[in-house]
């Protein structure tokens, strides 16, 4: 039987470029998936802001390019922006996603990619923005928490809400706990989209953003 992996030089489906920050379990997902050829999407690249991370090593082992861009490496954070822009752009993706990235981009980055810039967080925005949404939402005491995929903007997990999945919050979670049921549901709710988002088209109307054939009508 042929091996069904994409040929990543003749395989003419549209593509995305992931960026990481650490074990990239989020970026495996959509590595996994897009071995199908029916998903209708490829990873062209993925690319971070530190070196000798897990998630780099996932998307060299499905044979995937990647880049790092420091920040320290840069003379100033706009020149970082500046440059991971240009990376990015040479590869030419219809969408960019950031799973598990933990670096603000810049208005360079924006400019290029308004629109296009995805990023799943754990916690059900607006509720518990910032790095720490699961501890959040413990801390204040809710009884459901999730995660959201939503369109980046220049505030900080501000932008419009593409979806979200719920799970339970125990009585007795700790934050790892808690943690880890959320990507239980955040991995497929991130496949699912970036999936419907490429194949099928999405149009952003102020808060609202739909998916579909129809999105544009």
């Amino acid at each position: 039987m042929p091996d069904p992996t994409p040929d990543p030089t003749t395989d003419p489906r549209p593509g995305i470029v992931v960026l990481v920050s650490g074990s990239g379990s989020l970026l495996q997902a959509l590595l996994d998936a897009s071995q199908d050829p029916a998903y209708g999407v490829r990873v062209l690249a993925v690319g971070a802001d530190r070196d000798g991370i897990e998630g780099l090593a996932r998307a060299e082992r499905a044979g995937v390019p990647t880049f790092v861009h420091r920040v320290a490496d840069h003379p100033t954070r706009e020149a970082w922006d500046e440059a991971l822009t240009a990376q990015v752009a040479s590869y030419g993706p219809v969408l960019v996603v950031s799973a598990g990235f933990l670096k603000l981009v810049g208005p360079a980055f924006l400019a290029a990619f308004g629109g296009r810039f995805l990023n799943s967080h754990n916690a059900l925005l607006p509720a518990f923005p910032g790095i720490h949404g699961p501890r959040d939402a413990l801390d204040y005491g809710v009884k459901v928490a999730g995660a959201t995929l939503f369109v980046v903007d220049a505030g900080v997990d501000t932008g419009a809400i593409v979806a979200q999945c719920v799970v339970p919050v125990h009585d007795d979670d700790t934050v790892e706990e808690l943690t880890e049921r959320i990507k239980q549901a955040e991995r497929p709710q991130l496949v699912e989209q970036v999936g419907r988002m490429v194949r099928e088209g999405y149009v952003v109307e102020g808060r609202r953003v739909r998916v579909g054939p129809r999105a544009g009508r």
